[in-house]
């Protein structure tokens, strides 16, 4: 009994520890470090963060199916425990775009929406 008990538990610490979906994960703030920056230069920021987005997200999925595949055979989290997860970057990433479209908005300039699958 308490050999199963134990078996659960791990298995739900080994699931919490899977990497989230891109989309849910939450921006970090970076307040207002964008706000002394030219519309032309917030802009070319946006363009250039927006153009990681793509393949940060195409990782993500992988290191999500990773840690599914991971933790249903083996009952370990192999993508987030490798380094695969990189939920900090795009944690990062958004933060940036959500405060570089906060200045373009000042600026009058609506950027293209940023999809985060």
């Amino acid at each position: 009994m308490k050999l199963r008990l134990i078996g659960a538990g791990l298995m739900v610490l080994a699931a919490a520890a899977c990497a989230k979906q891109p989309g849910e994960i939450a921006a970090v703030s970076v307040g207002d470090a964008y706000s002394g920056v030219s519309c032309s230069r917030a802009s070319s920021l946006y363009n250039a963060e927006a153009a990681k987005v793509p393949a940060l997200v195409s990782k993500q999925k992988s290191a999500v199916a990773g840690d599914a595949v991971g933790v249903f055979l083996l009952g370990v989290p192999m993508a987030s425990l490798s380094g695969e997860d990189l939920e900090g970057e795009i944690a990062a990433t958004k933060g940036k775009i959500l405060a570089l479209t906060t200045r373009l908005e000042t600026c009058g300039i609506n950027p293209a929406p940023v999809d985060w699958g």
